[in-house]
């Protein structure tokens, strides 16, 4: 297993279904109840820990999930309300090396309960024809609510999965 991708890399469900979006959504809405099962219990030497080798702490990933979510939140609002709209990437790299990264996790945690709860009430808000507003992202081209709705169930699974991995590979 590649440590970046401990559940694989991003790929878009080849067949969606209205099923399908519901169980994206499902696990959208439970990403902060996982994520703070995830590091329930760990001591601050343990949140300074990489998830792997050159990657960051477990702190700078509880940091960056709701830095990622807000992002998405906006975009997603930015698509059900403009045309095409254009949005902007910004550097995650540089972000998690700023002084909010590296205070206590509850602040973000508290962030990520508080940006779920608004994602969560959009995406259940969704007509079927809104799944393929479009969006445009300068580094991946255009794309739809879909793609984002998917993209964003797997990048919560995909952050949890780095500290559950990492605690299994190191006994916490």
């Amino acid at each position: 297993m590649d440590p970046r991708y401990p559940t694989g890399k991003f790929e878009m469900p080849a067949n969606v279904t209205m099923e399908r979006r519901k169980h994206a959504m499902d696990e959208i809405a439970s990403t902060p109840s996982k994520m703070r099962a995830a590091v329930k219990g760990l001591s601050d030497t343990q949140l300074d820990t990489p998830y792997r080798e050159g990657g960051w702490t477990v702190r700078q990933v509880v940091h960056h999930v709701p830095d990622s979510h807000v992002n998405a939140l906006i975009r997603l609002k930015l698509a059900l309300t403009e045309d095409k709209p254009t949005i902007k990437p910004y550097n995650e790299t540089e972000w998690a090396k700023l002084a909010d990264a590296k205070m206590p996790i509850e602040a973000s945690q508290t962030m990520l309960d508080s940006v779920h709860a608004r994602f969560d009430r959009i995406w259940r808000s969704l007509k079927p024809e809104d799944f393929s507003r479009k969006l445009v992202h300068p580094e991946h081209g255009e794309r739809t609510v879909d793609w984002l709705l998917f993209l964003y169930e797997w990048h919560g699974k995909h952050h949890t999965a780095h500290i559950t991995e990492l605690r299994k590979q190191k006994g916490w």
